[in-house]
């Protein structure tokens, strides 16, 4: 197989600007620089944690981010190991924010021979900038730079164990436009990352095999190999796809090859078909070994831990000779042989019995109506139904008077007015019951309960009545704890015209 030499160096200047990313980490290691107790001070990892600190509170939002705040930052964590007074870390600060960001204020910049474009080129990064100012104390504050955020990421492969899947959706791409070449080049790091899988499996299938020796151990690997079989069954699933894919686009160039470049698309389709056609085979094959790996090897493992536990248990040693070696009260006996014991019998009513058959039959079949129950006639003409109507009606009143120029009122905020007015009413159930019917009935149109004055609400009505057409009960989030009788979830109130 030819290499193509244009391809292996292609992106030549992006490479080195990442790897200049961390010339600033370097520089800080060769600083010789003593403490108190004559140790050589550690810049190289001081300077990594103050990017560390400086992306915390990026995410947290804190743009405070100084001399004295590095400084402060740097003596809490390092404080047990390196001898330094407030004004050294304060020095210390100062030399690696200096590094990361000259004074001159001017983007580092690293010079390097091209070899793409074979001529001399040159990357400038910075890793911090200035950020906002106190002018009042005359300090200057820093962020990270769009750099200093790669350098930190740089520092974590967050991408890695979905490597093959972004390949797959680069080779798509690549695909899609035309980018033959690139797409096979893409499959041979498909390839690659293939064969990293496979010996990160057969290393887990020995370390299974080797390590799990508790029931915490074992959580952890069917853990790890439950995210790579999930992971490798959606990455089959993309290559089917892709292979879909490729076969229609190799029908579509072979049904228009009629010039040379077509020829040579042609010519490299049919190498993309096969080779990726043993890609995907080789992780088929990976797919079939996690399976393998989740049920037999875990189930394996599970089944000697089992039998270990079983093999190193002596009852004789562990029961027998602790229960008549030494003198132990009776409820201790018990205790220590209540687990080989049978579980207790007993014959009860089982809830399950409800779903046995059932003999059903409806004496003096009656239509009943779907709908809320209403107030019987008979009751109306009680005192209690009477009162209860002028309390409402009282209710309604001390709403009225809440809202004074509003339209609407929490049921917070109603409560707070009538603690200051009239606390005897936060007391009454019936207070809270008023504001559970409205709300079961609304929204409520006035002019349709325009009944007779023997109406339950029918006075509460009257309150609104000139005011509004529709009152509108909804609930609101929190609960609000009146007394300490009565809770109730909050609702707002509204008064509508439509």
């Amino acid at each position: 197989m030819d290499i193509e030499y244009k391809s292996v160096v292609e992106n030549y200047r992006e490479r080195i600007g990442r790897l200049a990313l961390f010339d600033p980490l370097y520089s800080l290691s060769k600083k010789k620089t003593m403490d108190k107790s004559n140790k050589e001070v550690d810049y190289f990892g001081l300077g990594m944690l103050s990017l560390l600190f400086f992306f915390e509170n990026m995410l947290m939002r804190n743009k405070k981010t100084g001399v004295k705040e590095l400084a402060e930052f740097l003596h809490v964590n390092t404080v047990e190991f390196i001898n330094l007074d407030e004004q050294g870390f304060e020095k210390v600060a100062r030399t690696i924010i200096e590094i990361f960001r000259p004074a001159s204020g001017k983007r580092s910049s690293k010079s390097f021979f091209n070899y793409e474009t074979k001529s001399i080129d040159n990357v400038q990064y910075s890793i911090l900038k200035a950020g906002r100012a106190d002018l009042q104390s005359n300090v200057q504050y820093y962020v990270l730079d769009e750099q200093g955020l790669e350098l930190i990421f740089a520092t974590k492969e967050y991408f890695n164990e979905f490597q093959l899947s972004i390949n797959q959706l680069v080779l798509r791409k690549q695909l899609e436009k035309g980018e033959f070449a690139g797409a096979l080049r893409q499959i041979n790091e498909m390839s690659l990352d293939v064969k990293n899988l496979q010996d990160r499996i057969i290393k887990i299938k020995h370390e299974v095999n080797r390590n799990i020796i508790s029931n915490e151990t074992y959580d952890r690997y069917k853990n790890i190999i439950e995210d790579i079989n999930n992971r490798l069954t959606h990455e089959n699933e993309e290559f089917d796809e892709l292979r879909q894919f490729v076969h229609e686009t190799k029908e579509k160039v072979a049904a228009e090859k009629t010039r040379d470049e077509d020829k040579k698309a042609y010519t490299l389709i049919l190498r993309i078909d096969k080779e990726l056609g043993q890609v995907h085979y080789d992780h088929s094959m990976l797919l079939k070994e996690s399976i393998v790996l989740k049920t037999s090897a875990l189930e394996a493992a599970q089944e000697c831990l089992y039998y270990a536990g079983i093999d190193s248990f002596n009852f004789n040693n562990e029961i027998t000779a602790r229960v008549f070696s030494s003198p132990l009260p009776l409820h201790s006996i018990r205790t220590i042989i209540n687990p080989f014991l049978y579980l207790e019998r007993k014959k009860s009513w089982s809830p399950l019995t409800v779903f046995s058959p059932q003999r059903i039959e409806n004496i003096g079949r009656s239509d009943k109506a779907e709908n809320f129950m209403e107030v019987d006639e008979k009751y109306k003409d009680d005192n209690d139904f009477i009162m209860l109507s002028k309390q409402f009606f009282k209710f309604g009143e001390i709403i009225f008077e809440a809202l004074g120029e509003d339209k609407k009122i929490t049921l917070e905020n109603l409560i707070m007015y009538i603690q200051d007015k009239n606390k005897d009413v936060l007391y009454m159930r019936s207070f809270y019951d008023l504001w559970m019917i409205l709300h079961q009935k609304s929204p409520i149109i006035l002019e349709d309960n325009d009944e007779s004055e023997e109406d339950l609400l029918s006075k509460f009505y009257s309150v609104f009545k000139d005011k509004c057409r529709i009152l509108s009960i909804e609930e609101r989030k929190g609960i609000i704890k009146a007394n300490n009788r009565f809770e109730i979830k909050n609702m707002i109130f509204r008064m509508e015209d439509e």
